[in-house]
């Protein structure tokens, strides 16, 4: 059976921007977690991308 989640604490996936609108094929995506209570807006963080081979800005989605 599934763990209930408890508190405020939630998994979201982050995907670059850049790669998005480049249009190469492939994609890169980060899972994190968050704590909704702290961060209730989505996040932007600065994550690396492997297929450019660079730090890119990696959007929340979903």
């Amino acid at each position: 059976m599934a763990k209930k989640s408890k508190g405020n604490r939630i998994q979201v996936i982050l995907e670059c921007t850049e790669h998005k609108n480049s249009g190469l094929p492939g994609t890169s995506r980060y899972v994190t977690q968050k704590n909704r209570k702290n961060t209730p807006e989505r996040l932007e963080l600065k994550k690396y991308n492997p297929i450019l081979r660079r730090y890119t800005l990696h959007r929340e989605i979903k």
